[in-house]
């Protein structure tokens, strides 16, 4: 059964290598390099070592199966990864309600996030989530070293008021 919980401080190791083994299967339809693969490993590590307040781990008998970050603790997802060999058993979507919840009670009405155009599988699990894109550009990755084609996306957390006659409208 999935639980969610914030980072254990001795398991920083193992969600750094989550989130790089990850990353590694979505940069396959990107291509990488030597240095790319090995400048992620070590980002990897350094922002588990040095940002664990900001992740939200989801676990199966406390085992992580993912993870989420949100860097600034605003708005904006600045990491989402589950493990590889766990993806399709619905870990990302509990660990995706649990970071929107805390996002909504944090004062925010909208969620975004970005990731790299050409991994679809992420595009198309947050648009089936209701995420919608908001942007596309090309964006040069310092960690990477290089320019990706990112994608831009966003969900509303919260329903507008109807402020119109008839059903459900606030008079």
């Amino acid at each position: 059964m999935a639980a969610i919980r914030g980072a254990h401080p001795d398991e920083l190791g193992i969600l750094a290598e989550i989130g790089f083994r990850a990353w590694e299967r979505a940069m396959i339809p990107v291509g990488e390099s030597r240095a790319m693969v090995e400048n992620a490993r070590i980002a990897f590590k350094n922002f588990t070592r040095s940002s664990p307040i900001t992740i939200t781990v989801v676990e199966n008998h406390g085992r992580p199966m993912g993870w989420a970050a949100r860097e600034m603790l605003d708005e904006r997802i600045s990491d989402f990864w589950i493990d590889p060999d766990h993806l399709r058993k619905g870990y990302g979507s509990v660990l995706l309600s649990a970071v929107e919840d805390a996002i909504r009670h944090a004062g925010y009405e909208e969620t975004r996030l970005e990731t790299h155009a050409r991994n679809r599988e992420a595009v198309q699990f947050f648009k089936s989530h209701g995420f919608g894109i908001q942007w596309l550009s090309v964006v040069y990755n310092p960690k990477l070293d290089r320019d990706m084609e990112t994608v831009g996306m966003a969900k509303r957390l919260v329903q507008d008021e109807r402020l119109t006659y008839g059903p459900g409208a606030i008079y």
